[in-house]
C-alpha cells in the first residue's frame, strides 16, 4: 500500500549544519506517528520538512505518492493541517473567528451555514466553545493552544469535501495544557486518526508518545535512530545511548492507552 506520508533522502542545511540528515521515512494512512529524540535532536525540523514549511537541502517530500514540490498550495490546504508550537496573533480577533480561519477559503460546496456549523463543533471539540465571544489576547498558553487545535480540527472537517486523504501535523500540541487537556488532545488525535487521518506529531512526553502512538520516529542529532511500535524503540539501551540517561525501572506503560483515565476517572472527549 502507497504510504500516506513519505520522505526520501531528506536533508536540512542551515549555516553548514545538518538540521535533518539523510531520513527515509514512509508513514501509512490512518497511523498516528510520534516524533521524539532531545533538545536539537532536529524533531520540529522535521516536521516543518514534512508538512512543506521548510524546503529542503537535499530530498524530498511525497504525499500520497506525488513530491509535496508539485502540489499547489489551494490543494494541500486542503490536504493537511499544521498547527505549529506557537503561534501569535497581532489582531484582535475573537476565539471564534480565530477558528474561523481554518475552514476560510477552504472546501467546496459549502454554505456559510455549515462553515459556522463546523467551526462551532470545532470549538466543541477542544472545549473552547464557552471562550468563543473572548479576544483571542486574553486568553491563557493554554487556552491559545486549544484555539488553535480547534482551528486545524476545523480546516480538515471543511477539507475533506474536497480530499478524503488527509494528514494533521502537530509540533508539540500539549506543551502548554493541563493534564486533563492533554490527555484529551492526544485522545482527540488518536480519534482523528482512527477516522482515517494521518496524524504526525512532536512530544517530548516519553509516556504519552509511548502509550498513544501507533509508531514512533526517534531521532538524534538530526538523524533516524529508530522507528517502529514503542517497544522496540523505547529499549534501555537506546535511552541510554540517545537521552543518556540509565533507567532501572520499566520506561512503558504496563497498560494500553485506552486504560489511561481522564480527570474524574473515566475516559472523556476534549
Amino acid at each position: 500500500m502507497m504510504p500516506a506520508l513519505e520522505a526520501r533522502d531528506l536533508t536540512y542545511e542551515l549555516g553548514g549544519r545538518a538540521l535533518v540528515d539523510g531520513i527515509d521515512l514512509a508513514i501509512g494512512k490512518g497511523r498516528f506517528t510520534v516524533i521524539v529524540g532531545p533538545n536539537g535532536a532536529g524533531k520540529s525540523t522535521l516536521l516543518r520538512l514534512l508538512c512543506g514549511e521548510l524546503a529542503p537541502t537535499r530530498g524530498e517530500v511525497a504525499v500520497g505518492g506525488q513530491s509535496l514540490r508539485r502540489i499547489g498550495a489551494w490543494r494541500l490546504a486542503h490536504m493537511r493541517a499544521v498547527m505549529p508550537q506557537a503561534a501569535e496573533l497581532n489582531f484582535p480577533f475573537l476565539v471564534s473567528e480565530v477558528v474561523s480561519l481554518g475552514v476560510d477559503g477552504i472546501g467546496r460546496g459549502l454554505t456559510r451555514a455549515d462553515r459556522a456549523g463546523l467551526v462551532r463543533q470545532a470549538l466543541d471539540r477542544a472545549d473552547v466553545a464557552h471562550l468563543a465571544a473572548r479576544y483571542y489576547q486574553t486568553l491563557s498558553g493554554g487556552e491559545r493552544q486549544r484555539v488553535h487545535f480547534a482551528r486545524v480540527v476545523a480546516q480538515l472537517a471543511a477539507g475533506r469535501s474536497v480530499e478524503s486523504q488527509q494528514i494533521l501535523f502537530l509540533d508539540e500540541p500539549i506543551a502548554s495544557l493541563d493534564l486533563r487537556h492533554q490527555l484529551a488532545v492526544i485522545e482527540e488525535a488518536k480519534a482523528l486518526a482512527g477516522a482515517g487521518v494521518t496524524v504526525v506529531a512532536v512530544l517530548h512526553d516519553l509516556l504519552l508518545a509511548a502509550s498513544a502512538s501507533d509508531d514512533l520516529v526517534l531521532l538524534r542529532a538530526g538523524r533516524l535512530v529508530a522507528r517502529g511500535p514503542a517497544e522496540d524503540v523505547l529499549t534501555h539501551a537506546r535511552l541510554a545511548e540517545v537521552f543518556g540517561v540509565a533507567l532501572t525501572s520499566p520506561v512503558l506503560p504496563t497498560q494500553p492507552w485506552a486504560a489511561i483515565p481522564a480527570a474524574g476517572g473515566s475516559a472523556q472527549r476534549l
